[in-house]
């Protein structure tokens, strides 16, 4: 689907590497097709000696005479991003940004080119096992939402969404999901430790419970209160154990904390949407 697709990442941080990792690892194309721009030499020589990759410390030379930009930089350095970009990208080429909070009006107003595609990764793309919401403008033609499902689905699964609100929704269940997994875990190797467990010991065990315990309920057509039941039995450890999680309201907390999380993802957009002075400047392909 690339063939002889040039990529340019604007941004060398993580999200960038564990993009551009695994689409070298699939084959999606050679890394001479593939160039990696950030304000750090230091960086791109890292990125050249791992992935053989070309970097540069120029955004607007990266962006220049490539099929896909994918923007990776962070939301709060986007503004001067989108205006030192502005007039590079090529008619055909599409955008494809990662950047959190940063709706699709506001990069089209900014680069004033139209063809965009919003996506949210989590973190375990960097071992191509992420989820991935995306969605995209209407200039983005057949030929381009592939090429960009192709690069998505290569670091785990996707879901495209019709509407952009959808990322503001996935920000704070799937975007921010890992941060609450890896609190529980957190907890429940403190809590082994406590009982006498090493440290080492009680994280091989939450770790592998973890790990089972979701590939398990992706390869069971059972709902999960079904599965909960399966380790259930009446008067066991289970159902004490259970009872004290309801009883510390751990569904309310669960609930709470990933509402707080969408309201501060539409905060972040408003706040972007009222200081990025671009996003009023006219749409124009070329």
């Amino acid at each position: 689907m690339l063939n002889e697709t040039k990529l340019a990442f604007i941004g060398s941080g993580t999200i960038a590497e564990a993009m551009i990792k695994v689409i070298l690892d699939k084959q999606l194309i050679p890394p001479q097709q593939i160039v990696g721009s950030g304000p750090r030499e230091g960086r791109g020589q890292e990125l050249r000696d791992r992935y053989g990759i070309e970097t540069t410390t120029d955004n607007r030379e990266a962006a220049q005479a490539t099929d896909i930009v994918v923007l990776s930089v962070k939301p709060q350095v986007l503004p001067a991003v989108l205006a030192e970009l502005q007039g590079c990208i090529q008619p055909k080429a599409l955008v494809l940004s990662t950047v959190a909070g940063r709706t699709m009006a506001t990069i089209a107003a900014g680069l004033k080119h139209a063809a965009i595609v919003r996506a949210m990764p989590n973190t375990p793309a960097q071992i191509g096992e992420g989820m991935t919401v995306w969605t995209a403008t209407p200039e983005v033609n057949q030929q381009q939402q592939a090429q960009a499902q192709t690069i998505l689905r290569a670091m785990g699964q996707e879901i495209y969404v019709a509407e952009e609100r959808a990322l503001d929704m996935a920000t704070a269940v799937s975007g921010t999901g890992p941060t609450y997994v890896f609190l529980m875990m957190e907890a429940m190797i403190d809590a082994a430790v406590h009982l006498g467990f090493s440290r080492r010991v009680a994280t091989a065990l939450v770790i592998q419970t973890v790990l089972g315990s979701a590939l398990f309920a992706r390869q069971s057509d059972k709902h999960l209160a079904e599965l909960r039941n399966m380790v259930t039995s009446p008067g066991g450890t289970s159902a004490d154990a259970i009872y004290q999680l309801e009883k510390g309201s751990l569904r309310t907390i669960l609930s709470k904390a990933i509402w707080a999380a969408y309201q501060k993802s539409l905060l972040l957009g408003e706040q972007n949407s009222i200081t990025s002075p671009e996003r009023e400047l006219p749409l124009d392909e070329s």
